[in-house]
Protein backbone atom coordinates (compact mmCIF):
# COMPACT_ATOMS: atom_id res chain seq x y z
CA UNK A 1 0.00 0.00 0.00
CA UNK A 2 1.60 3.49 -0.83
CA UNK A 3 1.56 6.14 1.17
CA UNK A 4 -0.44 9.17 0.87
CA UNK A 5 0.00 12.79 0.44
CA UNK A 6 -1.65 14.10 3.36
CA UNK A 7 -0.61 17.93 2.73
CA UNK A 8 -3.69 18.26 0.78
CA UNK A 9 -6.35 17.09 3.15
CA UNK A 10 -4.57 19.42 5.75
CA UNK A 11 -5.17 22.42 3.14
CA UNK A 12 -8.90 21.09 2.80
CA UNK A 13 -9.54 21.01 6.54
CA UNK A 14 -7.93 24.40 7.33
CA UNK A 15 -9.83 25.94 4.62
CA UNK A 16 -13.16 24.29 5.77
CA UNK A 17 -12.61 25.60 9.21
CA UNK A 18 -11.80 29.14 8.16
CA UNK A 19 -14.12 29.58 5.69
CA UNK A 20 -17.30 28.11 7.59
CA UNK A 21 -16.95 30.94 10.13
CA UNK A 22 -16.11 33.49 7.80
CA UNK A 23 -19.62 33.09 5.86
CA UNK A 24 -21.34 33.44 8.77
CA UNK A 25 -19.60 36.57 10.02
CA UNK A 26 -19.54 38.28 6.12
CA UNK A 27 -23.85 37.47 6.35
CA UNK A 28 -23.20 36.10 3.17
CA UNK A 29 -26.98 35.27 2.04
CA UNK A 30 -25.74 31.95 0.03
CA UNK A 31 -24.14 30.85 3.34
CA UNK A 32 -25.54 27.02 3.60
CA UNK A 33 -25.05 26.66 -0.16
CA UNK A 34 -21.09 28.42 1.04
CA UNK A 35 -21.34 25.50 3.63
CA UNK A 36 -22.28 22.77 1.79
CA UNK A 37 -19.86 23.24 -1.55
CA UNK A 38 -16.86 23.59 1.08
CA UNK A 39 -17.86 20.30 3.11
CA UNK A 40 -18.52 18.87 -0.24
CA UNK A 41 -14.86 19.66 -1.74
CA UNK A 42 -13.25 18.33 1.72
CA UNK A 43 -15.36 15.22 0.84
CA UNK A 44 -14.49 14.91 -2.13
CA UNK A 45 -10.11 15.59 -1.37
CA UNK A 46 -10.64 13.05 1.75
CA UNK A 47 -12.09 10.37 -0.54
CA UNK A 48 -9.28 10.97 -3.13
CA UNK A 49 -6.92 10.40 -0.07
CA UNK A 50 -8.46 7.21 0.32
CA UNK A 51 -7.30 5.85 -3.57
CA UNK A 52 -4.64 4.07 -2.19
CA UNK A 53 -6.39 2.48 1.00
CA UNK A 54 -8.62 -0.57 -1.47
CA UNK A 55 -11.78 -1.63 0.66
CA UNK A 56 -11.14 2.05 2.49
CA UNK A 57 -11.23 4.03 -0.26
CA UNK A 58 -14.68 1.70 -1.35
CA UNK A 59 -16.24 2.21 1.98
CA UNK A 60 -15.36 5.80 1.72
CA UNK A 61 -17.36 6.35 -1.81
CA UNK A 62 -19.80 4.12 0.05
CA UNK A 63 -20.37 6.42 2.82
CA UNK A 64 -19.93 9.69 0.72
CA UNK A 65 -22.31 8.92 -2.08
CA UNK A 66 -25.03 7.78 0.23
CA UNK A 67 -24.68 10.15 2.76
CA UNK A 68 -25.12 13.53 0.22
CA UNK A 69 -28.02 11.53 -1.69
CA UNK A 70 -29.92 11.47 1.70
CA UNK A 71 -28.92 15.34 2.69
CA UNK A 72 -30.64 15.90 -0.20
CA UNK A 73 -33.68 13.90 -0.07
CA UNK A 74 -34.10 15.02 3.39
CA UNK A 75 -33.74 19.08 2.37
CA UNK A 76 -36.23 18.57 -0.33
CA UNK A 77 -38.78 16.25 1.60
CA UNK A 78 -38.05 17.99 5.00
CA UNK A 79 -37.61 14.56 6.19
CA UNK A 80 -35.84 14.71 9.84
CA UNK A 81 -34.87 10.92 9.74
CA UNK A 82 -33.46 11.44 6.63
CA UNK A 83 -30.79 14.34 7.96
CA UNK A 84 -30.20 12.00 11.00
CA UNK A 85 -29.28 9.19 8.51
CA UNK A 86 -27.02 11.56 6.77
CA UNK A 87 -24.63 12.66 9.35
CA UNK A 88 -24.28 9.27 10.60
CA UNK A 89 -23.13 8.12 7.29
CA UNK A 90 -20.72 11.13 6.85
CA UNK A 91 -19.44 10.66 10.28
CA UNK A 92 -18.97 7.11 8.93
CA UNK A 93 -16.88 8.43 6.33
CA UNK A 94 -14.60 10.61 8.57
CA UNK A 95 -14.26 7.61 10.57
CA UNK A 96 -13.10 5.23 7.49
CA UNK A 97 -10.48 8.27 6.79
CA UNK A 98 -9.66 8.48 10.08
CA UNK A 99 -8.78 4.76 10.30
CA UNK A 100 -6.86 5.23 7.21
CA UNK A 101 -4.73 7.89 8.15
CA UNK A 102 -4.18 5.69 11.39
CA UNK A 103 -2.88 3.09 9.21
CA UNK A 104 -0.86 5.19 7.20
CA UNK A 105 0.96 7.17 10.32
CA UNK A 106 1.29 4.63 12.79
CA UNK A 107 2.66 1.66 10.71
CA UNK A 108 6.51 1.92 10.03
CA UNK A 109 9.50 3.35 11.80
CA UNK A 110 10.41 6.09 9.46
CA UNK A 111 9.40 9.60 10.66
CA UNK A 112 8.57 12.04 7.83
CA UNK A 113 6.61 15.44 8.05
CA UNK A 114 4.06 13.47 5.72
CA UNK A 115 3.20 11.26 8.84
CA UNK A 116 3.43 14.26 10.88
CA UNK A 117 0.56 15.92 8.81
CA UNK A 118 -1.37 12.58 8.52
CA UNK A 119 -1.27 12.91 12.38
CA UNK A 120 -2.14 16.36 12.20
CA UNK A 121 -5.29 15.25 9.93
CA UNK A 122 -6.39 13.15 12.55
CA UNK A 123 -6.86 15.37 15.20
CA UNK A 124 -8.83 18.08 13.14
CA UNK A 125 -10.67 15.19 12.00
CA UNK A 126 -11.69 14.23 15.28
CA UNK A 127 -13.06 17.76 15.69
CA UNK A 128 -15.02 17.63 12.90
CA UNK A 129 -16.55 14.29 13.90
CA UNK A 130 -17.63 15.47 17.20
CA UNK A 131 -19.20 18.95 15.95
CA UNK A 132 -21.14 16.36 13.84
CA UNK A 133 -22.30 14.33 16.46
CA UNK A 134 -23.19 16.94 18.95
CA UNK A 135 -25.59 18.24 15.74
CA UNK A 136 -27.45 14.89 15.93
CA UNK A 137 -27.64 14.84 19.69
CA UNK A 138 -29.07 18.27 19.42
CA UNK A 139 -31.16 17.61 16.62
CA UNK A 140 -32.60 14.20 18.39
CA UNK A 141 -33.20 15.71 21.81
CA UNK A 142 -33.59 19.52 21.16
CA UNK A 143 -31.93 21.70 24.29
CA UNK A 144 -29.18 19.54 24.85
CA UNK A 145 -26.89 22.93 24.76
CA UNK A 146 -27.58 26.28 25.85
CA UNK A 147 -26.10 28.83 25.11
CA UNK A 148 -26.51 29.15 21.35
CA UNK A 149 -29.54 28.69 18.68
CA UNK A 150 -27.46 26.74 15.45
CA UNK A 151 -28.15 28.62 12.35
CA UNK A 152 -28.39 25.19 10.43
CA UNK A 153 -29.13 21.85 11.23
CA UNK A 154 -25.72 20.63 9.55
CA UNK A 155 -22.10 19.56 11.55
CA UNK A 156 -20.32 22.21 10.11
CA UNK A 157 -22.33 25.13 11.76
CA UNK A 158 -19.53 27.37 13.07
CA UNK A 159 -20.58 26.83 16.49
CA UNK A 160 -20.61 23.42 16.48
CA UNK A 161 -17.35 23.42 15.38
CA UNK A 162 -15.90 26.34 17.85
CA UNK A 163 -17.43 23.97 20.80
CA UNK A 164 -16.02 20.96 19.42
CA UNK A 165 -12.55 22.40 19.20
CA UNK A 166 -13.31 24.71 22.05
CA UNK A 167 -13.85 21.11 24.54
CA UNK A 168 -11.14 19.24 22.63
CA UNK A 169 -8.51 21.47 23.27
CA UNK A 170 -10.44 21.75 27.14
CA UNK A 171 -10.45 25.80 26.94
CA UNK A 172 -13.52 25.15 28.59
CA UNK A 173 -14.71 29.07 27.46
CA UNK A 174 -17.94 28.45 29.47
CA UNK A 175 -20.20 30.49 26.77
CA UNK A 176 -21.69 26.82 25.10
CA UNK A 177 -22.72 24.80 27.80
CA UNK A 178 -24.20 20.98 27.65
CA UNK A 179 -26.91 19.95 29.79
CA UNK A 180 -27.93 16.84 28.95
CA UNK A 181 -26.13 13.82 30.42
CA UNK A 182 -25.45 12.45 26.78
CA UNK A 183 -24.31 15.93 25.77
CA UNK A 184 -21.96 16.20 28.77
CA UNK A 185 -20.71 12.81 28.46
CA UNK A 186 -19.72 13.14 24.74
CA UNK A 187 -17.95 16.96 25.85
CA UNK A 188 -15.49 14.93 28.67
CA UNK A 189 -15.04 12.18 26.16
CA UNK A 190 -13.97 14.31 23.66
CA UNK A 191 -11.67 16.21 26.20
CA UNK A 192 -9.99 12.89 27.01
CA UNK A 193 -9.29 11.53 23.78
CA UNK A 194 -8.27 14.79 22.26
CA UNK A 195 -5.51 15.04 25.55
CA UNK A 196 -4.73 11.33 25.35
CA UNK A 197 -3.80 12.00 21.24
CA UNK A 198 -1.87 14.73 21.84
CA UNK A 199 0.37 13.46 24.39
CA UNK A 200 0.72 9.57 22.77
CA UNK A 201 0.54 10.24 18.77
CA UNK A 202 1.20 13.47 17.97
CA UNK A 203 4.09 14.14 20.79
CA UNK A 204 6.01 11.14 20.05
CA UNK A 205 5.90 11.46 16.19
CA UNK A 206 7.32 15.04 16.97
CA UNK A 207 10.15 13.88 19.26
CA UNK A 208 10.49 10.55 17.18
CA UNK A 209 11.22 12.57 14.18
CA UNK A 210 13.27 15.73 16.39
CA UNK A 211 15.34 12.83 17.22
CA UNK A 212 15.99 11.34 13.54
CA UNK A 213 16.75 14.69 12.52
CA UNK A 214 19.89 15.10 14.82
CA UNK A 215 20.75 11.41 14.16
CA UNK A 216 21.41 12.23 10.72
Amino acid sequence: MGRTNFFFLLIALLIFLIAIPLADDLNLGSAPLVRGLVFSCLLVIGVWSLKGGGRFFTVGMAFVIAGVLLNVLAINMHAPFLQYGSILLLIGFLLVAILFTIQQVAIGTDINTNRIVGAICIYLLLGVIWAMTYTLVDLVSPGSFAGFSPTTEQGWDSEWLYFSFVTMTTLGYGDILPVSATSRGLAYMQAVVGQFYIAVLVAGLVGAYVSAKRES
